[in-house]
């Protein structure tokens, strides 16, 4: 019996060839495509918890704060100043805060200082290369 790869040509076994690569690549994909919708409905239902426990900590600090101002107002200070207290210190926290954020957000602590001090540094490197030819 004869070895049916004995009788293709160089054409049909390259054909062969590339059909098989282009499934490979197609199967690949189709597996890529797959895993990162999986990550993804992973991630909306991390997101999900995530918005669910920072609205159970809103609920927890508005009853929190409510036993403060009832604590200060037992302690002998007026209901509406106890108030005005809780909500000047939380007030000041929040813009504490912000004002954090904000620097932190700013372009030029986002910019990627060290890969641009490193790109800097090999063309100049190649430049050097270059001129010493």
């Amino acid at each position: 019996m004869s070895d049916p790869t004995h009788n293709k040509s160089t054409t049909e076994i390259l054909s062969d060839a590339l059909n098989h690569v282009s499934a490979l690549v197609r199967k690949e994909v189709d597996l890529a495509r797959a895993e990162i919708s999986e990550n993804l409905n992973k991630a909306g239902v991390a997101v999900g918890l995530i918005a669910g426990a920072l609205i159970v900590a809103l609920v927890s600090l508005n009853v929190l704060a409510a036993a403060l101002v009832a604590a200060l107002t037992n302690a002998g200070l007026d209901a509406g100043w106890s108030s005005l207290i809780v909500g000047v210190v939380l007030a000041v926290i929040a813009l504490v805060m912000v004002g954090k954020g904000l620097n932190d957000l700013k372009l030029s602590s986002l910019a990627p200082t060290r890969t641009t001090e490193n790109i800097k540094r090999d063309a100049q490197a190649v430049k050097e290369s270059y001129n010493d030819k």
